[in-house]
């Protein structure tokens, strides 16, 4: 797969195949690639906790909340559910500037789930206290970001934003996703016009 055609295909996924787990090792493998990532500083204070119980993924699901847009769906219904969980912690222990490490971390992950033929949601609308408790974190460790990931149950379709950027579903259940394009996120930069210089004719 071309890498346009990977960044295309990692979308955000929130309705998954639960006969169809992704499994601890596909998930330490992701963890590697966000190993050897680019780092502010090099401090590398992202830390990461992998989940691949069923019943502890159920816990986690209630800390989690899904599609803000989507007012009406409450997330994904049973047998939809991630069937992997990677949360992202920032130890403060090593720094309390991580700066974009997060993102980096987590994009250069889905990347690697869909590479493997999976795909994952990066949920930023966590419970925090919640789940650090769950899941007995030390207190230096911060929840930055979770991965929700499986196998990808549902269509997702990019399309040009025409006046607004908001996601919705249409009556076959497909994810429309406005992305704005690319004549409007590329910056243009008006040339100068050189000033005409005047003759001083008292020289």
């Amino acid at each position: 797969m071309d890498f346009f055609k990977l960044v295309e295909t990692s979308r955000s996924y929130r309705r998954f195949d639960e006969n169809v787990p992704i499994t601890k090792m596909d998930m330490v493998d992701l963890v590697k690639l966000a190993r050897i990532c680019p780092s502010a500083a090099n401090q590398q204070p992202m830390k990461y906790f992998i989940s691949d119980d069923a019943e502890l993924n159920a816990k986690i699901f209630e800390t989690l909340a899904w599609a803000s847009y989507l007012r009406d769906w409450p997330g994904p219904a049973e047998g939809e559910r991630p069937t992997g969980y990677i949360v992202i912690c920032a130890d403060t222990s090593i720094t309390k500037n991580w700066w974009c490490d997060d993102g980096i971390v987590a994009q250069t992950m889905l990347l690697g789930a869909a590479e493997k033929g999976f795909g994952g949601c990066m949920i930023g609308a966590i419970k925090h206290k919640e789940l650090h408790s769950l899941l007995n974190f030390p207190e230096k460790y911060e929840i930055r970001l979770v991965l929700a990931l499986g196998k990808p149950a549902e269509v997702v379709k990019l399309e040009s934003a025409d006046g607004s950027i908001r996601y919705w579903r249409d009556e076959n259940d497909v994810h429309h996703v406005p992305k704005r394009p690319l004549d409007e996120v590329l910056i243009k930069i008006r040339k100068k016009v050189k000033p005409v210089m005047h003759k001083n004719l008292f020289d």
